[in-house]
């Protein structure tokens, strides 16, 4: 009862937050959404929307239909779950309920909500619903219903409803990633509503957008596209501190990718500093992962306390053994790293990367034997014909006897330290303008300044008067 007490303070929160129009309070009600989410019961939700939605709300029948299948099918695992444990045999995390029909699409007239009645509590609602229908698997009814939220929150342009819209994006990309498998299918509509954030201002939903939008061309490994989309959009820089960290880790991924590996390594150890400390745990680990690669790519080699993580120990054994593969420098023990790991590695999107992981400095007998050539000499024209025709850049020591990569350009010789600090500059004087606009003053507190229509007859009087007493005492002096 406790929890549904919780659900009722929160909608209460939100309807104060929309009638006042202050929107700082919304982050504050999706904030405990995660929390209500894991311990709220679908009947708690079934009394929710019975009683916080007016009976002529045109989505209320709809939310309750669904929360009666959801219910369902709660009931059906719990049975089910229960018969396992009875035969003793262990609980497997499986769908075992009767499939959806996907003919169970459901529909909702273009209707503009009553006055009395509240969007942002209604879609509110449907984020509890959307979740559920994910923790059962119920792919076909998540689906309709997700498209059916996303063209309602269409309908609308409302400020209070900006956050909580670009949660229901979320679910809209996540939902059709796992169960609808169609990432070209819905590029569309997200470039579409990132469009519209940005005409309407909506920063939060920019930031939101950005991220899927980055997300869904790397899953169809369009590396090229999402690195023009970056290079032609803004991430706003006053949004939450979990979307900037994505946003870094997508944009470091790209660089990877693009050969630049000094920036991205500096976006991916940024993320990682920005990240939650006592959360977050797969999210670090996936960036260190990529991290750990293309600090290989530029020559250095991680810190061994990297890979003495408690929590990233684990996952990060097979980086540490193609880490003293590439230290060592022993070809042989790289490509048996390669062999035993290599699944993992592609399953981390990385595989493609460590192949590109080469040496700096290598013996021209090491070429021989790695391209079956007859002698040293032979290796050494090969490799001044690589160089002549631009293919490498480096520079051979006959007297050593080896191939010598030409070092990275020395940074300060460039202009990248003065275009740092004059993006430095900016940022604080973008938190200067943005704390400027974001102080909130009274109601018509400049009236006071000004003076009323019998203030201003007063003083004229008391002008009129003063100039002819002036005159008087000039008239009487002569």
């Amino acid at each position: 009862m406790l929890v549904y007490v919780d659900l009722k303070r929160t909608i209460i929160l939100l309807e104060t937050a929309v009638k006042t129009n202050a929107k700082e309070k919304i982050p504050r009600v999706l904030r405990t959404t995660s929390k209500l989410r894991k311990t709220l019961s679908v009947a708690q939700l079934q009394q929710a929307v019975e009683q916080l939605l007016p009976a002529q709300n045109v989505s209320k029948p709809v939310l309750l239909e669904l929360l009666a299948h959801i219910e369902e099918k709660a009931l059906h695992a719990v049975e089910v779950e229960s018969a396992d444990i009875s035969k003793g045999h262990d609980v497997e995390m499986v769908d075992v309920s009767p499939e959806v029909e996907t003919g169970t699409a459901v529909h909702m007239p273009v209707v503009l909500l009553p006055v009395l009645d509240l969007i942002e509590v209604e879609i509110y609602l449907f984020l509890y619903v959307l979740a559920a229908l994910m923790k059962y698997n119920m792919d076909q009814m998540a689906l309709n219903t997700v498209d059916m939220v996303v063209a309602r929150c269409q309908q609308f342009n409302c400020r209070t409803l900006d956050l909580i819209q670009a949660k229901v994006f979320t679910y809209y990309s996540n939902i059709h990633e796992r169960f609808g498998q169609d990432l070209p299918g819905i590029r569309n509509t997200l470039l579409c509503a990132h469009r519209t954030s940005c005409l309407r201002y909506d920063e939060a939903g920019q930031a939101t957008l950005i991220n899927l939008l980055l997300r869904n061309y790397l899953k169809d490994n369009l590396y090229e596209q999402a690195y023009k989309f970056v290079s032609k959009t803004t991430f706003p820089e006053t949004v939450s501190n979990n979307q900037f960290v994505r946003y870094l880790y997508y944009v470091g991924r790209i660089q990877a990718v693009q050969l630049e590996y000094t920036e991205s390594y500096t976006k991916l150890m940024q993320s990682i500093r920005k990240a939650p400390a006592n959360t977050a745990h797969g999210f670090k680990c996936t960036v260190y992962k990529l991290a750990i690669i293309v600090q290989l790519l530029m020559g250095e080699v991680p810190e061994r306390d990297v890979f003495n993580q408690d929590e990233l120990r684990k996952a990060l054994a097979p980086y540490l053994q193609l880490t003293n593969a590439v230290r060592v420098g022993n070809l042989e023990e790289f490509n048996v790293v390669l062999s035993q790991h290599g699944a993992a590695f592609k399953a981390d999107n990385t595989y493609t990367l460590i192949i590109r992981t080469s040496y700096s400095r290598i013996l021209f007998t090491d070429i021989c034997q790695k391209l079956a050539l007859e002698n040293a000499q032979n290796a050494e024209f090969v490799c001044s014909k690589a160089i002549r025709d631009g293919v490498i850049d480096a520079v051979i020591d006959h007297e050593n006897g080896w191939l010598q990569l030409k070092e990275t350009v020395n940074v300060y010789t460039t202009k990248d330290p003065q275009t740092a600090f004059q993006r430095r500059i900016n940022f604080c004087l973008d938190v200067h303008n943005e704390a400027v606009k974001a102080m909130r003053y009274p109601p018509d507190a400049y009236k006071k300044d000004l003076e009323s229509a019998e203030e201003r007859l007063e003083r004229e009087k008391q002008e009129e008067e003063l100039a002819k007493e002036i005159e008087d005492e000039m008239d009487e002096g002569l």
